[in-house]
């Protein structure tokens, strides 16, 4: 996404999926599910408050502002959307958590929407998909 890095985008996802479990985020907690240094994670924190996606105050848990919530929403997609694609192509989960982290924050939104087209198309006709399925076994 234009004007987001990937550890932005990374530090909101978390910092959402933390909220939804407990209401509030804390530095400690987001560091330590992004396997980072606390000082790292408070610097970002600060970077995030300062462009108004987070409500920040120090020594006090956090939350996304509504244009916080927005990004994570977006990204929260964008990984369910890769998820799918590649669970229902049959790649193991190992794999698949792999890929998705390697490439969710170099898709383009227009190649993120076909994948999505992709999917819904294969959910409404699985018959399509079991024959894709048979022909990359024989390749």
């Amino acid at each position: 996404m234009a004007g987001r890095s990937e550890s932005t985008e990374d530090h909101l996802e978390r910092i959402q999926e933390l909220v939804d479990q407990k209401g509030y985020a804390r530095v400690a907690d987001t560091a330590a599910s992004l396997g980072l240094s606390r000082s790292a994670v408070s610097n970002m924190v600060r970077r995030l408050a300062r462009r108004g996606f987070v409500n920040y105050e120090r020594y006090r848990g956090f939350t996304l502002t509504p244009a916080g919530r927005q990004v994570a929403q977006h990204i929260k997609a964008r990984h369910k959307i890769l998820t799918e694609m590649f669970e229902i192509l049959g790649l193991d989960a190992a794999t698949v958590d792999q890929e998705v982290e390697d490439i969710e924050h170099h898709l383009r939104p227009q190649t993120l929407a076909v994948f999505s087209k992709l999917v819904s198309f294969w959910r409404e006709h699985p018959g399509q998909l079991r024959a894709f399925l048979r022909y990359s076994k024989r390749r």
